[in-house]
């Protein structure tokens, strides 16, 4: 049997939103310290989270075992504020100039975790373990090889937080338009 990836799978992609209060771009700006979602040891503006399930047919070929095809189940979820009640006009613009340059970074988040299961697609459809009918030691290997492809995600996403959320970057240059211009 010839090995397939899923090319024309696509990502089911969520919002869901927390509540921030305020009527200034500085206090809804304090609102996320308060009540944003949870990031290590502080609190974000907004949060990219996925949850990757597959469908794996690992198949026996005589004394090998061969991945024969893999399709991703990969629901991305963007967590972002939202104001409690309605703002004042000049607050509103500000509001949504904010929100669309964070909406935009979180979906390079987006971008960055539907590249790493593409990535993990191309390696594990066609992955072959000699000396493995039972596919016991296919499992271990891919497992190993994810492991690998899940470091450089996380440090993909870190490396484009430092630029953007740095001293200059977009994610700073709209929390000081918010907090000084609304």
């Amino acid at each position: 049997m010839t090995a397939t990836a899923q090319a024309d799978w696509r990502p089911v992609e969520k919002e869901q939103t927390y509540a921030v209060s305020g009527k200034t771009g500085l206090d809804l700006y304090r609102s996320i310290g308060e009540r944003g979602p949870k990031v290590g040891i502080g609190r974000a503006i907004a949060y990219t989270s996925f949850k990757l399930t597959w469908r794996r047919n690992y198949q026996p070929q005589g004394d090998s075992c061969v991945l024969v095809s893999a399709v991703p189940n990969l629901i991305i979820t963007y967590t972002l504020p939202k104001p409690a009640e309605r703002l004042p006009a000049s607050t509103q613009r500000h509001w949504e100039t904010f929100m669309a340059g964070v909406r935009s970074h979180e979906r390079v988040h987006g971008d960055i975790i539907e590249d790493m299961v593409r990535q993990i697609e191309a390696i594990s459809v066609g992955l072959s373990v000699a000396g493995d009918p039972g596919c016991k030691k296919i499992r271990v290997e891919l497992t190993r090889r994810l492991g690998e492809l899940s470091l450089a995600q996380r440090q993909r996403s870190r490396d484009f937080d430092a630029v953007e959320l740095g001293n200059g970057g977009n994610i700073h240059q709209l929390v000081l338009a918010l907090v000084n211009g609304g």
